[in-house]
């Protein structure tokens, strides 16, 4: 038992002299360094600043995209910032993901608006803009009627578009009803052949930038598909355009 203390009492007299006399020394030689804080930092910026003290810089990428932070900017880093290394030692920087993730749009026509606002938001989509269309079909009040980028387009997190949300109103007595056509997803000359066969007028036609989708493309149309409308009312429509 006395020999077994005496072990004890030596190490714990070892422990103190190391971390009271060897390691200040140590560290007064120059032989660790302490990790600075990049965090935040454009990853140049980082590597240069660790260079500079002694380490060197590995970048790494996050396993999921986060949309609206710069694909550059330092989200955590192993060592951490404070923690007393060797000179010389690997820094791994983690940055977010090259890539926005790719998916197919989601068909949201005949969704509750609600329920298409959470489908956007659980997809990291953005709604830019809701429009409401009169309607005379009940089971069809507060639903997509149309969305702005058809279903099964190829998107990407960030992808921003819009909805028309049908509105109830009641059918006005003896007034003669056509439903609107779907031409989502047809060139506009398609689109134009359909609407003047359903016997409706063409409205203003807008254009919208896109890289994703084909251009010459009907990607929204005003009123909604289905819409009960008067024989005079214009169909407006969105094409896409290339960027130039």
């Amino acid at each position: 038992m006395k020999k077994a203390g005496l072990i004890v009492l030596l190490l714990i007299g070892f422990v103190v002299i190391f971390d009271k006399l060897i390691m200040p020394f140590y560290i007064s030689q120059g032989r660790v360094k302490v990790v600075p804080d990049v965090l935040n930092l454009d990853y140049e910026d980082a590597s240069e600043r660790l260079r500079q003290v002694g380490f060197e810089a590995i970048k790494s990428y996050n396993v999921k995209y986060l949309s609206q932070i710069d694909s550059n900017i330092v989200l955590s880093q192993m060592p951490e910032a404070g923690t007393e290394v060797k000179p010389g030692r690997k820094v791994y920087l983690v940055v977010n993901k090259r890539e926005k993730p790719a998916f197919f749009m989601p068909d949201l026509l005949g969704r509750a608006e609600f329920d298409a606002r959470q489908l956007a938001y659980r997809m990291e989509m953005v709604i830019q803009d809701i429009q409401s269309t009169p309607i005379t079909t009940p089971e069809m009040d507060g639903r997509v009627m149309s969305q702005s980028i058809p279903a099964q387009t190829i998107v990407k997190s960030g992808t921003a578009f819009s909805l028309v949300v049908g509105r109830y109103q009641a059918p006005t007595e003896g007034a003669k009803t056509i439903a609107v056509p779907n031409v989502l997803g047809m060139s506009l000359a398609q689109a134009q052949q359909v609407i003047a066969d359903a016997a409706l007028p063409m409205g203003k036609i807008t254009t919208e930038y896109s890289s994703l989708l084909v251009p010459n493309t009907v990607i929204s149309q005003r009123p909604g598909v289905g819409t009960l409308v008067s024989a005079d009312q214009p169909i407006e429509l969105t094409v896409v355009v290339m960027p130039e």
